[in-house]
């Protein structure tokens, strides 16, 4: 089968390799029909920094078709249409005891610990499945883990009704953030981003307000009302500090983003401000209700799709990503022979 693998810092070559061995007990084959590809993935890519195994196929936000069920799985048969969980916990720390799988002390990811979504097939214990409704096309489907991502950003944010939120950051996951607060909170959604064409997508897509990194901008959007509250999802260290100097007293900053660097950070300003700094690692419980959200949003979701690819052209697509020559939020890797739909 044809599959991307990771070798080392800035080597992924598409092969021909084996499909996976015969299934464990508990575990699912899957046809993959779509897989997007992630920054972290690229970040991956270019500095190595969770490569564990090597060469391992790549790919951790994906959707198929089930294939094949291993020894003692009953909530799954051939045909259903799935997404993958991309958290590989261990289930017996105490952050998995108490049901914290995101924060597992030995958490590994999809495509890092074990091969990935970008295959024709792949391999997965059934924990780490969900079945979605057949009819939805799957590059939408294979959106449900970075849904799931931004929804517990959201979610862990908890901000108070009617007020304004800004999203700093229009990739991925804070594109995704604009799209859940425009349908989930009743408040004025800001988003903010260096690339103008993509904060003017998110904008249009979600109807945010499309604002710059100043006190001039956020008092026109907000025609004076006090902002309190941001989502970061850019992870730049000078970005950050400067949107903590924005920020009204009594509110809080989401991080989400994947810094690079430290903060030279004054705690008295948060003490004396009452700014809450709120980290947050994948997702919970949030990607079955990811997935239930997914038909009502697809329409919106399409709009983000870049462009779609073979997993032929994935080499070459991860450089022109790296370059920043993206117009849009999320390139899919599709394999077209591998969809079911009614």
């Amino acid at each position: 089968m044809k599959a991307a693998r990771l070798y080392a810092v800035g080597d992924i070559r598409v092969e021909d390799i084996d499909i996976p061995g015969p299934l464990a007990p508990g575990w699912v084959r899957v046809a993959v029909a779509a897989a997007g590809i992630c920054g972290s993935d690229l970040h991956n890519f270019r500095t190595g920094q969770w490569i564990t195994r090597s060469p391992s196929v790549a790919g951790h936000e994906f959707a198929g078709v089930v294939m094949e069920v291993g020894a003692g799985v009953s909530q799954f048969t051939e045909g259903d249409t799935v997404v993958a969980d991309s958290r590989f916990w261990c289930g017996e720390c105490p952050a998995c005891r108490s049901g914290r799988h995101n924060i597992c002390h030995h958490l590994g990811f999809v495509g890092e610990i074990c091969d990935g979504g970008f295959a024709e097939q792949s391999a997965l214990p059934a924990r780490l499945l969900v079945r979605h409704d057949p009819a939805l096309d799957p590059a939408i489907a294979a959106m449900a883990e970075p849904l799931a991502v931004a929804l517990h950003a959201v979610r862990r944010q908890a901000i108070p009704s009617g007020e304004p939120v800004l999203v700093v950051g229009c990739g991925p996951i804070g594109g995704l953030a604009a799209l859940l607060l425009s349908h989930l909170h009743d408040g004025p959604v800001l988003v903010c981003d260096r690339n103008a064409d993509r904060a003017r997508l998110v904008a249009r897509v979600t109807g945010a307000s499309n604002v710059t990194l100043d006190t001039e901008s956020f008092r026109d959007a907000l025609s004076g009302r006090v902002l309190r509250y941001a989502l970061d999802a850019t992870g730049n260290i000078e970005v950050l500090m400067r949107v903590i100097a924005h920020l009204g007293g009594g509110g809080s900053l989401t991080l989400v983003g994947i810094s690079h660097g430290r903060i030279d950070l004054d705690p008295n300003m948060l003490v004396e401000r009452e700014i809450a700094l709120i980290g947050c690692h994948a997702f919970s419980s949030e990607l079955p209700e990811a997935v239930a959200m997914l038909p009502g949003l697809a329409d919106a979701l399409a709009k983000l799709i870049d462009r779609e690819i073979a997993i032929e052209a994935l080499p070459q697509t991860y450089e022109r990503l790296l370059a920043g020559n993206a117009t849009r939020l999320k390139t899919i890797v599709r394999f077209a022979r591998n969809e079911c739909r009614p």
